[in-house]
């Protein structure tokens, strides 16, 4: 793995009783993590459309005894897709989806629609110029060009993070 969840986690401001949801997760390697420090009192959504990841999601948070975790199947192209309720979530996480996702619109809209006023989200993704490994970089964004996506897109950039050698992180604020 090319990228440290735990690290690029510890460098962001997630609280005991926050609410995350985790658009892409994957295996679960962040939405654990998250829902660690989200801690009892705390929410985890790990949203995916791969219906065998979140199964793969579920599985690790039983071994992990987190009872915090819910995961959620969605479309993130599609509005409305994490039937989640509007101004509900507190921060949402986003690693290594966007060089996936056509209809980029939508997943910003559906992100926008579930934070909170002030909510927070992060991004991980591929440095566009990284070598050759993982996607192609015809399918990359740049930092630039995800911070001009979110920023047309209604949102303000609160900070930067290291996200690792390969990838750029940044933070955006509802």
């Amino acid at each position: 793995m090319f990228i440290d969840p735990t690290q690029i986690i510890d460098s962001l401001d997630i609280e005991p009783g926050m609410k995350i949801a985790d658009f892409g997760s994957g295996a679960g390697f962040y939405a654990i993590a998250l829902a660690k420090k989200a801690g009892e009192g705390g929410k985890v959504y790990a949203v995916d459309i791969q219906k065998n990841m979140l199964e793969m999601v579920r599985s690790k948070s039983r071994l992990n005894h987190l009872l915090n975790i819910e995961t959620v199947w969605a479309d993130l192209e599609k509005a409305n897709s994490t039937r989640l309720k509007e101004d509900s979530i507190d921060f949402i996480l986003i690693s290594s989806v966007l060089f996936q996702i056509e209809n980029k619109k939508n997943l910003l809209d559906e992100a926008r629609r579930i934070l909170k006023p002030n909510g927070k989200v992060a991004v991980a993704e591929w440095e566009k110029n990284a070598p050759k490994i993982g996607p192609p970089a015809e399918h990359r964004l740049s930092s630039e060009e995800t911070r001009n996506l979110f920023l047309e897109n209604g949102f303000k950039l609160d900070k930067e993070v290291y996200a690792g050698e390969y990838h750029y992180g940044l933070v955006f604020r509802k």
